[in-house]
């Protein structure tokens, strides 16, 4: 009887701590789903979205899936019914575009959760993910007003909102408080055509350096720079491919790992819900490569800014 009741012991606590390295059949990731406004090819901002997926299929040994060109309603709505049906529970939404309508469909799909850009929810089961751009175009626009000869510099942003054009403009003035800086609004992320005709304007006003704050149109700007031997400070992705003579640096938002990172909370059930906010402290946040016409002891400077932010928490002042 003792030697039954020992080898039942055992097996008990042999299932128990099997079952505590295992994620629970329900939850944790099952498969994923990727719902990109333009494509996955534009090397900017949809690429890194797909990169995120394909980071999130290697990790976890997962089936994922992705559509391009997902902007309508009827679209949203029938590319996640054909998701569910797949069996998939975590499902991105690669822009602000998928803020309503994520929202407005969220409890009918109780067993996913959806997950977007620059947006508001109070969803159970949906996460807006934002980044906290400030400090990245406060350190972007120290290396502007470091670097420009006429001390005119020019922000082409696509709206207002965004946090990282009042850091820009603040980080080149704490840097070079003889510098004029000009913003230009184009209201969209993908409208090149206004952004090179801003781009322009500020040319012929003799700006030296241009930050292209919106991932739509920046390549097409810097090129546009580079054909007239000026510079810029590149957005969302390192751009330094685009020319390290023309690219003093780049404001990276490391969106792949920001999917990754999403993906490890979901898997262990610690994705909260609501609007959450990342910066350079959580890793997904950074410069680029540094052009070579960048010295060496400014680097050094900024790099000792940048740590005392990540340490603190606050900005340097004057």
């Amino acid at each position: 009887m003792q030697k039954w009741f020992r080898w039942v012991t055992l097996l008990i606590l042999l299932s128990f701590l099997v079952s505590c390295g295992q994620t629970d059949a329900d939850t944790g990731v099952k498969k994923v789903g990727l719902l990109v406004p333009d494509t996955i090819d534009d090397q900017v901002w949809g690429t890194k979205g797909y990169k995120g997926l394909l980071q999130i299929k290697s990790q976890f040994e997962v089936d994922v899936f992705y559509k391009e060109g997902i902007t309508t309603e009827a679209a949203t709505r029938s590319a996640v019914d054909e998701y569910v049906d797949k069996g998939v529970n975590l499902i991105f939404g690669h822009g602000s575009e998928y803020t309503t309508i994520f929202n407005d469909i969220a409890d009918e799909y109780p067993d996913v959760h959806f997950v977007f850009f620059n947006g508001n929810t109070r969803k159970e089961n949906v996460t807006s993910l934002n980044f906290e751009g400030h400090a990245m175009g406060f350190f972007g626009g120290m290396v502007a007003g470091e670097m420009t000869t006429t001390n005119k510099i020019g922000i082409i942003a696509a709206f207002e909102w965004q946090p990282e054009i009042n850091g820009f403009y603040e980080g080149v003035l704490f840097q070079n408080d003889e510098a004029d800086v000009e913003i230009g609004y184009v209201q969209n992320w993908d409208d090149d055509e206004k952004a090179i005709s801003i781009a322009e304007n500020m040319i012929s006003e003799g700006i030296d350096i241009i930050y292209p704050a919106g991932d739509g149109y920046n390549v097409p700007v810097i090129e546009r720079l580079k054909e007239e031997g000026l510079y810029a400070i590149g957005y969302v992705s390192d751009q330094s491919d685009l020319g390290k003579e023309t690219v003093y640096t780049s404001t990276v938002q490391h969106v792949d790992q920001l999917y990754l990172l999403v993906a490890e909370k979901f898997n262990k059930g610690e994705l909260a819900s609501g609007n959450l906010s990342f910066d350079i402290q959580d890793g997904v946040i950074s410069m680029g490569v540094f052009s070579p016409k960048v010295d060496e002891n400014f680097i050094s400077e900024l790099n000792d800014y940048i740590n005392q932010y990540v340490e603190s928490g606050d900005l340097p002042s004057k």
